[in-house]
């Protein structure tokens, strides 16, 4: 498979356009399609590379200016205690992390009751909150749109 398909695999599998919450000229974060707890995300690199080693300092310096709005938005719409980042790649042949803000209680959001059910040791991964919520990631997208412009 060439680069640019296995780009436009994962872009498409993560839903990254349609759920995407900030980007700047490097990276994408987008959220999560499911939500191991609430806000979950994913940060992507824009262009296809399969390792880390590969990604330029321009790139690196990209990702360093994206994660302080990330972390605000992540805070001030729903108050993490912490924060994951882990870059598996094992199924996924491309340079990503999946952002997890953990919870050591559960969170109220649009009426529904999210919890961190690995708390706190590694996140339930496999968790899938709410998915039967059909706008449910729209409206967390949303809030996190608002937090990172306030």
């Amino acid at each position: 498979m060439d680069e640019s398909s296995v780009l436009a695999d994962f872009r498409t599998k993560f839903r990254v356009e349609e759920l995407l919450v900030a980007k700047n000229t490097a990276w994408s974060w987008s959220l999560r399609p499911a939500q191991a707890t609430l806000g979950c995300g994913i940060l992507s690199l824009n262009r296809h590379v399969a390792r880390f080693s590969e990604v330029t300092a321009a790139e690196m310096a990209q990702l360093a200016e994206l994660l302080p709005g990330l972390e605000m938005a992540l805070r001030s719409a729903f108050g993490y205690q912490a924060i994951n980042y882990l870059m598996l790649m094992m199924v996924d042949h491309h340079v990503h992390f999946h952002v997890i803000p953990r919870y050591e209680g559960s969170r109220q959001f649009a009426g529904l009751e999210w919890f961190d059910h690995g708390w706190p040791a590694f996140p339930a991964m496999a968790e899938q909150q709410h998915s039967n919520h059909e706008s449910i990631l729209a409206q967390i997208r949303e809030a996190l749109k608002s937090a990172s412009l306030t």
